[in-house]
């Protein structure tokens, strides 16, 4: 049994865990961390990670980046490893996660979900066979229309895994509109589309003469990210200290 303190227990993210963690046999959560006490959950919530005196194997966060330094800090003091769900980390923050990993498991992702990590490892394979075969590579992403960032997070992600597969030969082009010439063989386009309320779609094509390949991943709903989470907290139980990714938790 992998007991969870779920640190932002009361946002969007953090009742879907608690939802999924309810129906696992295998995972429990045994605290939560808020601003507010909604009374609502079967575990304590206190409203700062200093004052939670329960005893853990994982900390899962989706709250805000602002509370990384407490994170960190309960994380290493109490040896608890973390699973880092939320975004928008700064340079000096991202150095402090490196610094941390030192001393405490960190796992950090730039998507929590299984499909698309498990894409990502398909995507190195497919790189090595079509890349050298001249294939163009691209990727076109789906977002809904509130996200501010372009293109995701997830889209360059994807486009490392192949760039990494491939010797970093690929050049990354977000706009081709202001300059009038034919595709270079070392450009991986990479496209954004935000519309309506998509939760997340991306497509990357391999295009060769006379034939395309393409691998898409689809997210219906934010569980698939809430699930990822959770395997990526009981992966986490008992782990030596250093910095993991979700590849880890797949492969």
């Amino acid at each position: 049994m992998t007991r969870i303190i779920m640190c932002g227990c009361n946002g969007a993210m953090g009742r879907m865990i608690t939802g999924i963690v309810n129906e696992d046999a295998e995972a429990e959560i045994v605290a939560g961390i808020d601003m507010v006490d909604t009374k609502e959950h079967c575990y304590p919530v206190f409203q700062k990670l200093a004052d939670c005196d329960v005893e853990a194997d994982a900390l899962i966060d989706f709250s805000t980046p602002k509370i990384l330094d407490d994170i960190l800090t309960f994380s290493k003091e109490k040896k608890v490893p973390v699973v880092l769900c939320t975004t928008g980390y700064d340079d000096e923050q991202l150095a402090k996660i490196e610094e941390a990993a030192t001393q405490t498991a960190v796992l950090k992702s730039a998507n929590m979900s299984l499909g698309i990590n498990t894409l990502m490892k398909l995507l190195k394979d497919a790189a090595k066979v079509f890349s050298p075969a001249g294939y163009d590579v691209e990727i076109v992403e789906k977002h809904h229309n509130q996200k501010v960032d372009a293109p995701s997070g997830t889209a360059l992600a994807l486009a490392d895994s192949i760039n990494e597969a491939c010797g970093e030969q690929y050049e990354y082009v977000y706009d081709r509109s202001q300059v009038r010439k034919k595709r270079d063989k070392r450009e991986l386009g990479i496209s954004a589309v935000r519309g309506g309320t998509i939760v997340g779609e991306h497509e990357v094509i391999f295009a060769g003469i006379d034939e395309v390949i393409e691998f898409k991943h689809t997210a219906y709903s934010k569980s698939v990210f809430a699930k990822g989470a959770v395997e990526a907290g009981k992966f986490l139980k008992g782990k030596a200290a250093g910095m993991y990714d979700m590849a880890d938790v797949i492969g």
